[in-house]
């Protein structure tokens, strides 16, 4: 898929749903946000890059602690709600700007702070942002990523970005740790630690906030079932098909 293509699956699939996003529970909250609010504790003068910002929970949480947040994401709709959302809670120092994470329209060494959550999973070419991710820092500047983790193992990598692709076509990849740590050395940042968190998803929610087709939301369901013991243990499928999957929160320095 071209890239001007996968573009266009990204902002029709979160286009219309934009708004399910800032109200959705397992994007609104989660223990990560109290280490991004205590990096940039008492950073007043601090420029904060929110990459690929969806509903902008990242950009709110750390808002009040920084002199600004650029939210920056693909879909002009979720960036809609990021502005309303930023003027109703008061938080003036929040703007919004459009693209895509692989060609970000900001000068050399802009930012203090480059965040991402659940974004990365989406982005056509890992490096290549990555590589931008590190440009736009400023030198001994902060990055952090949060994202969902492949376990690394074959089949049960298989099994998450087969379920990944059927609820979203606008999944590129759920990367695993050794991954991120070489496209992090490649891109020329520096890994400063990482870690694995737990993430449970309702299955009703999960396919409605994407508004899966029911004919993908069956072919889920099936995949689930007919899966061993061992894909159904580390994902711990239950019964309504909901589950837990990995999450890796990576900081890395320019």
């Amino acid at each position: 898929m071209t890239g001007s293509a996968h573009t266009q699956v990204v902002q029709r699939q979160f286009g219309e749903q934009a708004s399910a996003y800032l109200n959705s529970s397992v994007h609104a909250q989660g223990r990560e946000f109290a280490l991004l609010q205590a990096e940039v504790a008492g950073r007043t003068d601090a420029r904060v890059l929110d990459l690929g910002c969806g509903a902008g929970h990242v950009s709110f949480n750390v808002a009040a602690s920084v002199g600004e947040v650029v939210a920056y994401d693909l879909s002009q709709a979720m960036l809609d709600v990021v502005a309303a959302a930023a003027q109703e809670r008061g938080l003036h120092n929040v703007r919004t700007q459009c693209g895509a994470a692989e060609r970000l329209p900001f000068a050399d060494a802009e930012f203090d702070f480059v965040f991402s959550r659940y974004s990365a999973h989406h982005w056509s070419d890992l490096g290549l942002a990555l590589r931008e991710v590190r440009r736009v820092l400023k030198p001994g500047g902060v990055a952090a990523f949060i994202d969902v983790m492949s376990p690394g193992s074959p089949l049960l990598d298989t099994y998450l970005q087969s379920v990944e692709v059927l609820r979203d076509t606008s999944h590129v990849r759920d990367y695993s740790a050794a991954e991120w740590l070489q496209q992090i050395s490649e891109a020329g940042l520096f890994a400063r630690s990482h870690s694995r968190q737990r993430l449970h998803l309702e299955f009703g929610s999960w396919v409605e906030r994407m508004r899966t087709p029911e004919a993908l939301r069956t072919a889920i369901r099936e995949l689930q079932q007919a899966m061993g013991a061992e894909v159904r243990e580390y994902f711990e499928i239950r019964q309504d098909g909901s589950f837990s999957t990995d999450v890796l929160v990576l900081w890395a320095e320019r």
